[in-house]
């Protein structure tokens, strides 16, 4: 049976050449191609493909935005992002929204089946640099689960240090009202209530 393929894409061109390619494949089946992403998640729940096409850059709504939105309940269709441009964190953007790979405009004609083929036997089609950028972007997330900037763990030391708010912000050279700020902010990314807590997941977790 054929696999359906969704496309959105707003270049009308570019959209009919994608269709026409895929109507020359046999085992491939076109569900629908559509301009933009504003109502993609009807279209995905309701044509329930078994692959995405997606432009990167769209009017109304990114691409970018329409992935993380399917995400939101369907975590498995592949999607394959289309981008004219290559190296660039749009790309490594929709890869952490969820998108399974990308492919370039230009190579439209020669690499999608290649690229289809890919990512429905569990593979990911992306160039090397973007390879090392969401390598770069892991090891950066798991070094700081928490994403924690300087300034936060400087003052979340110093508070795991006991030191008092108004000593925190002479040392950091900063305002009492800044360090409220800043304390804030850690309550919220280590998902704690009170400095105890904030404390005891910073040494448990080895957070400093």
């Amino acid at each position: 049976m054929a696999l359906t393929v969704l496309i959105f894409e707003d270049n009308p061109l570019l959209r009919e050449s994608i269709s026409s390619l895929i109507s020359l494949k046999e085992d491939l089946r076109l569900a629908g191609a559509f301009e933009n992403v504003l109502t993609a998640k009807k279209h995905v729940t309701e044509l329930k493909p078994d692959l995405i096409l997606m432009d990167i850059d769209m009017p109304g709504m990114t691409g970018i935005e329409a992935v993380k939105q399917i995400r939101s309940f369907n975590s498995t269709v592949p999607i394959i992002m289309l981008t004219v441009f290559d190296d660039n964190l749009h790309v490594l953007e929709a890869i952490r929204a969820g998108a399974s790979g990308y492919l370039l405009k230009k190579h439209l004609s020669t690499k999608l089946f290649d690229s289809i083929d890919d990512v429905l036997s569990g593979g990911a089609p992306m160039s090397p640099s973007i390879a090392r950028m969401v390598i770069a972007s892991m090891q950066k997330s798991i070094a700081n689960p928490y994403q924690l900037t300087p300034r936060e763990k400087e003052i979340l030391t110093l508070l795991s240090q006991g030191n008092s708010y108004k000593i925190i912000a002479a040392q950091s050279e900063i305002s009492l009202d800044t360090v409220r700020t800043h304390i804030k902010k850690i309550y919220e990314k280590l998902q704690v209530h009170s400095q105890t807590e904030a404390v005891s997941k910073a040494i448990n977790e080895k957070l400093v």
